[in-house]
């Protein structure tokens, strides 16, 4: 056997406590330590490689590489005894992942060490770095389980809450709701400043409730609240702060509570926590992988039929990247790179390069070397397992859906330092898909290759015309994401045929509200049509009654549609199932186009060279998704200094009924806003030592982060684009405020008629808000053709598990008229 030599052997130490080990998935396929020849991992710099005998041999390239040439062979299997006692422990009842066995308990490891391609001498050395190698899995995990946790904190209105003198509240008081109209005794809320009794909303409570409790904080300001039932002796219970909407903790309960005579020592816990409550659902949830008959769907296999094994909560990602993935181009964008990039890659770990990552992505679901049956061992649940109790000849046979691949390392790189994204709450899919192809875009730039992400983009325009002297003004701006509201229209309960149902705790319910259905062409006609606004005319130096429109200037080739379904209840935005109608065949634009300034028409003065105020892609995104107009949200960021879209939403809920706005000019909210600077606007203000270090952690220097930062406003993401545009620049010239617009003139998307567009992916989404519940795809397999029709079938992608959706469109439409984000392709003239 061939020995490492000396002086590379003392080269070699085992893996800091900060550094990642690629010890489970190569980071360049994704072949694992769980196959036949297991993975390579490189005893240098602990990258992990598929071994010479693979399809790909990149643990080889590696080497080429970089000149590492020592390494160790992991393989992992099973140990399936601890596996089956992992299955009689008690359910857990904490919103986390459970704690993981120990690794040496649930698997056993074959390991062998490599110089190149031969077996090296097993020395003391090279003992202490396998065991590390293997070992360092285990921290991992466990930081993992620390990422999962909820974490419930106090807020300032716990803190600070303030209660009137004491009283004591009888038994009859605390038995029913207070309101008058109400009778539930479950699923109450008791007010900690005045000990108002109220039902809370039917979505947090799990056994009904009209909002009482809701009610009772607007009308008197009192933010919080504990769930009667919830109440133990150690002073735990369920608080809610309906100020800021989210749980917390009382650090005072015990002594808020005995103000009115409760004392805490004597409760007991009768109802579910919220948490409870919600780890149930999580753990019960599936979506229906069923047909209209009843039938199991059949599972499919094959090159584009991949599916994404859910990391958690990860659906949100999963059925975005399976919507892009759909789309050729994309699929040839990321494919070839996969051959191209690959290979030449300068980046020593390809685990944080972006271009690998994605062609990573692009070969994990598009080749089908991982579309194949998972076989289960014995101790694995199996879906739809046949029932050994059953009569014979009514055992369910058993479906064997995929193991699925697990894109852990490139939502590691992705949603590095982003507050939401790097976490294991489930998130928006229509945020995520925004952000995404804003960090495509970024990469791309950085890495000079090509950017895929212009075949979203379109320009929209918006035509203003004063009411008093007919001037009129255009705008242009560019979009990739195109927020539709639908509105909200309750069926009345006697023409739906309501009825009243058993609920929990024996109470009447009444069914599930419905809503009349509304087509997507009805969206298009409100988003476009015209609409008076109060505007401060340029010409007529006055405010006058114009008309505003908003009309398609350019269209992509691929169109994003974000279906928005929320009302507001109570100042909190609900998410409502409204069905939407969509033409999956055709969908066509034509008639939504605009014109442009015509002959005849007078441009009003001062409006063309207004620049382009900076605002947060995250907030905006998230306040359009909403429902809240652009202009709305622009203006809320604005006067709440961009602290983010919480406090920019709170500020439009407090301010819906005001007629105008005396932050900016005395205007109505409606009305464009002022030129940056014009109002003491930030452009051109000093930027933070964060804000400069943000860059800086980018590969620029510290000049080079001020100056940009001050011409862009203080806006980092179009910092970062400023400084691409102008690699020469050192930032050692000074730089006075800048009022140019961004340095990209070109209106993306064609103007070319017809517009004509098939449906060929829709994400679905099941649950209350777009924060919790469960997300799919759904994804039309056939080449649509210029008619429209196209020969294919819907394919749904539930995580790892991807089936037909029965035959046709018509299996697919009812989850199609509940869809969040439509994926339109353009069909070809």
């Amino acid at each position: 056997m061939a020995t490492v030599p000396a002086n590379i052997l003392n080269s070699l130490a085992p893996p800091r406590p900060s550094q990642l080990v690629h010890r489970e998935e190569c980071t360049q396929c994704f072949d694992t330590q769980d196959g036949p020849l297991g993975l390579d991992v490189c005893l240098h710099c602990f990258n992990g490689g598929c071994p010479a005998g693979s399809i790909h041999s990149h643990a080889a390239l590696h080497a080429r590489k970089t000149g590492h040439r020592v390494v160790v062979n992991v393989k992992r299997r099973k140990r399936l005894a601890a596996l089956e006692r992992r299955k009689r422990e008690p359910p857990i009842k904490k919103l986390a992942i459970r704690e993981e066995l120990p690794e040496e308990d649930k698997y056993e490891f074959v390991t062998s060490r490599r110089k190149g391609m031969l077996t090296t001498d097993e020395t003391p050395v090279l003992d202490t770095l396998v065991q590390a190698v293997l070992s360092s899995m285990s921290s991992a995990q466990k930081s993992e389980v620390k990422a999962w946790e909820e974490e419930i904190v106090p807020c300032a209105h716990t803190i600070d809450l303030v209660q009137p003198e004491p009283k004591k509240l009888e038994p009859a008081g605390l038995a029913k709701c207070a309101h008058s109209d109400c009778d539930l005794s479950s699923n109450l809320w008791l007010c900690l400043v005045c000990g108002s009794l109220g039902c809370g909303r039917q979505q947090y409570g799990g056994g009904g409730g009209n909002g009482h409790g809701l009610e009772h904080t607007k009308e008197t300001g009192h933010a919080v609240a504990v769930k009667l039932g919830t109440i133990e002796p150690d002073g735990s219970a369920d608080v809610y702060c309906y100020a800021c909407d989210d749980a917390r903790i009382d650090p005072n309960l015990a002594k808020h509570l005995a103000t009115f005579g409760i004392s805490v020592a004597e409760q007991k816990k009768t109802e579910k926590s919220m948490t409870e409550l919600q780890v149930e659902q999580n753990l019960t949830f599936d979506f229906a992988m069923t047909g209209a008959d009843g039938k199991e769907l059949e599972p499919v296999f094959g090159p584009g039929l991949t599916g994404m094994k859910n990391l958690g909560n990860s659906c949100y990602m999963a059925s975005s990247l399976q919507s892009l993935f759909a789309l050729p181009f994309f699929q040839d964008r990321y494919l070839t790179s996969f051959l191209t990039h690959t290979p030449i890659c300068t980046d020593p770990s390809p685990a944080t390069c972006f271009e690998c990552q994605m062609s990573k992505i692009a070969d994990g679901l598009l080749s089908g070397r991982y579309s194949v049956p998972h076989v289960p061992e014995p101790t694995d649940a199996l879906t739809g397992a046949a029932d050994p109790s059953a009569p014979a000849g009514e055992q369910k046979p058993l479906v064997h859906f995929q193991e699925g691949i697990k894109p852990s390392q490139f939502k590691a790189l992705v949603g590095k330092d982003h507050a939401e994204f790097s976490t294991m709450k489930q998130q928006d899919a229509g945020e995520f898909l925004a952000y995404l192809l804003e960090f495509i875009r970024r990469a791309s730039k950085q890495q000079g290759t090509e950017d895929p992400t212009g075949a979203f983009g379109f320009a929209m325009e918006e035509r203003l015309q004063c009411g008093e002297c007919g001037g009129v003004r255009y705008k242009t701006q560019a979009q990739e994401l195109l927020p539709v509201q639908v509105p909200v229209r309750k069926v009345p309960a006697a023409t739906d045929g309501a009825m009243e149902v058993e609920g929990e705790g024996g109470k009447k319910d009444e069914e599930k509200q419905k809503y009349e259905p509304v087509e997507l062409k009805e969206c298009l006609e409100t988003l476009t049509s015209p609409g008076e606004i109060e505007y401060h005319c340029p010409a007529c130096e006055k405010k006058v009654a114009a008309l505003k429109s908003t009309r398609f200037a350019t269209f992509p080739s691929v169109l994003l549609v974000n279906a928005a379904r929320f009302q507001l209840d109570n100042w909190v935005p609900r998410k409502v199932d409204v069905p939407l109608i969509v033409d999956a065949k055709e969908l066509d634009l034509s008639g939504f186009a605009g014109k442009g300034l015509q002959e005849g028409e007078t441009e009003l003065p001062g409006d063309k060279e207004v620049p382009e105020q900076s605002f947060d892609p995250e907030a905006m995104a998230q306040l359009t998704g909403m429902g809240f107009p652009e202009i709305r949200a622009k203006r809320a960021l604005l006067a709440t200094g961009s602290n983010g879209a919480e406090v920019a939403m709170n500020w439009l809920f407090e301010h819906m009924e005001d007629p105008a706005y005396s932050d900016w000019r005395d205007a109505d909210i409606d009305e464009p806003l002022p030129a940056p600077g014009a109002t003491g606007a930030s452009r051109g203000a000093e930027p933070s030592e964060d804000q400069i270090a943000m860059i800086v952690d980018m590969g620029f220097t510290p000049a080079q982060g001020r100056k940009a930062l001050r011409e862009t406003g203080g806006d980092p993401s179009r910092a970062v684009e400023w400084l691409f545009s102008h690699p020469e620049d050192d930032g050692s010239s000074s730089s006075a405020p800048s009022a140019a617009a961004p340095s990209s003139s070109t209106t993306p998307g064609s103007a070319a008629l017809p517009a004509r567009y098939r449906l060929k992916a829709f994400i679905s989404h099941k649950g209350p808000s777009v924060h919790s519940g469960h997300y799919v795809a759904h994804v039309w397999t056939g080449q649509a053709d210029p008619s429209g029709e196209g020969k294919g079938g819907w394919v749904l992608f539930n995580d790892e598990k991807v089936v037909r959706a029965d035959e046709g469109e018509q299996a697919a439409s009812k989850l199609m008229e509940l869809a969040y984000v439509y994926v339109f392709e353009r069909l070809r003239v």
